[in-house]
């Protein structure tokens, strides 16, 4: 049930602070406010949230620089709130492992539903295991997903991975060869998200590339088709 998810705001504007918590509590969720970086890395040790929502702007740490030390040690789903002159950070932020984000200012009612989907795509991806246990390893030449455990492995060497990246390769690796469009993909990660541009895919692409090339920095798998979409190369 999502009413007992617990969420993590950060933002240093008290008002947006007591907005977004008043809004969520409305609805049931259980909330923790930072107010700035730091304040959440530390809280983060003793609570850990099922989502976290940050902004980008912000004193002493941003946003960006927050994600990325997140990500070093969590796949908590993370939704960006950002000012609408911000696109360069979006995709920053999209490039680092968030998973979502919202523009200012916003209603009530995306907030919610940006919420509910965030974490129904992050616990439907945990409940796999439950639906599937037969088959909960998918084996792709060097690539291994173990959808039980959420991890993925490429050439033995552990790749850690969002949820949303985690269903984007799922989704490209299940059907080696086979051309996947950016709708099919912002169908599989996304679900029933409102809307979700093209450069989002492109950038959850990118991360992913730039990933497993950490660890092998040979990797080809995943093919373009421009102007058409991505396949993962058949071994």
């Amino acid at each position: 049930m999502d009413d007992m998810a617990t969420i993590a705001l950060v933002d240093d504007d008290r008002d947006i602070l007591a907005f977004i918590a008043t809004t969520l509590e409305s609805e049931g969720y259980q909330v923790v406010s930072y107010p700035d970086g730091p304040a959440a890395l530390n809280g983060f040790k003793t609570v850990q949230p099922d989502l976290a929502i940050l902004d980008i702007k912000m004193p002493q740490m941003d946003g960006v620089e927050l994600l990325r030390r997140l990500r070093q040690k969590s796949d908590v789903p993370v939704i960006f709130l950002t000012g609408r002159q911000e696109e360069t950070d979006e995709l920053l932020g999209l490039r680092i492992g968030a998973d979502d984000f919202i523009r200012k200012p916003f209603s009530q009612r995306v907030l919610v539903e940006r919420v509910r989907t965030l974490l129904r795509r992050f616990r439907t991806a945990e409940a796999v295991a439950e639906r599937e246990t037969s088959d909960s390893v998918m084996e792709r030449g060097a690539l291994c997903l173990d959808r039980e455990r959420h991890t993925c492995t490429w050439k033995g060497s552990r790749v850690v991975l969002t949820v949303t990246e985690f269903r984007l390769l799922e989704t490209l690796a299940t059907r080696p060869g086979v051309i996947k469009s950016r709708d099919a993909l912002m169908d599989a990660a996304y679900e029933d998200q409102v809307y979700v541009d093209d450069r989002t895919i492109d950038s959850h692409i990118k991360r992913l590339r730039k990933k497993f090339r950490l660890v092998d920095e040979t990797f080809d798998m995943i093919e373009t088709l421009y102007g058409v979409g991505y396949r993962f190369r058949e071994s």
